[in-house]
């Protein structure tokens, strides 16, 4: 008896001990992460506001939400528009600036925490600030394309416009996944380029037959990163241009910041949380269906190989 209950209490030894490793984890992940998520779904079902006890109503702010609110749709179309925008322009120059790191030069070190600095600071409020001085109608930019002869105007003041200001904000903070491309990068054998030139394939060649498929799996890991974040996307929208002008960057956090904190509606914004956490995990499915269309992943081919 006393040896099975050393062995049984060795078997325990190990889990017991990660357990408490991780134990830090854990409570800040149930306390600041599950706690609050199971209490909005549970808000999202009723009529809860601050001022009076709260009331359960079923289902039906997601019914108002999908047959009686304009602004529902009017933010869900600024917030499809900022994403389909600003996601792949921003992975596109991540990588462009990333293939131009990727040089042996001198003080090259230098160059990259450079350019990786503005993602330090990221979607700052003192960002969105300087961004809209930079954009204003006395703004820099307006003084730099006087000197070519154009005629400025309010970038960020303009319903054609607004929106752009800010994909390009989303764009010009490309550090992060620059980094991710450039360590992929350093991760491409260079004898596959040394070969391919060898058969007389030049740099266009070796880009699309080499790099590319290459980086697949960063390219679908930081796309899949990148349309998290842009569904979330509040600060700028918030100090930059407010959801205006004619509400055509009001997108869709910020219609359910204005919900929950300027009418205190936090059953109905927790409704519209969650059908935000619905909208991603789609798009993440759909984007995760398709990989297998583009994604290349070395371990894939070598299976093939030995299954042949």
């Amino acid at each position: 008896m006393k040896k099975r209950r050393r062995s049984s209490l060795k078997r325990w030894d190990a889990p017991i001990a990660g357990y408490l490793f991780i134990s830090p984890w854990l409570i800040g992940f149930i306390g600041l992460t599950a706690y609050p998520l199971l209490l909005s779904l549970y808000y999202s079902f009723t009529n809860y506001t601050l001022l009076r006890p709260i009331e359960r109503v079923g289902t039906k702010n997601y019914v108002n939400i999908f047959t009686s609110d304009p602004k529902f749709e009017e933010s869900l179309r600024a917030t499809f528009q900022y994403v389909i925008a600003s996601v792949p322009l921003k992975l596109i120059a991540a990588l462009l600036i990333a293939m131009l790191l990727n040089k042996a030069v001198r003080g090259i070190g230098i160059y990259r925490t450079a350019i990786y600095f503005p993602s330090l600071i990221g979607g700052s409020i003192a960002v969105s600030m300087l961004w809209r001085n930079i954009f204003g109608v006395e703004g820099i930019f307006n003084k730099i394309i006087a000197i070519f002869g154009f005629e400025g105007k309010g970038w960020i003041t303009s319903p054609d416009t607004a929106m752009s200001t800010l994909v390009l904000l989303a764009v010009w903070q490309f550090g992060s996944a620059m980094v991710i491309f450039l360590a992929g990068l350093k991760q491409i054998p260079s004898d596959l380029y040394e070969a391919s030139s060898v058969d007389g394939a030049n740099q266009f060649v070796q880009f699309f037959r080499i790099t590319l498929p290459m980086l697949s799996p960063i390219i679908y890991f930081n796309l899949i990163m990148g349309v998290i974040n842009a569904f979330q996307m509040f600060t700028s929208a918030f100090v930059i241009t407010n959801g205006g002008p004619m509400n055509s960057t009001y997108v869709y956090a910020l219609y359910l910041y204005e919900r929950a904190f300027s009418r205190y509606q936090l059953g109905y914004s927790s409704a519209l949380a969650w059908i935000m956490l619905v909208i991603i995990v789609i798009a993440s499915l759909i984007i995760a269906g398709t990989s297998r269309y583009w994604v290349f992943y070395e371990t894939e081919t070598e299976g093939r190989k030995r299954r042949r």
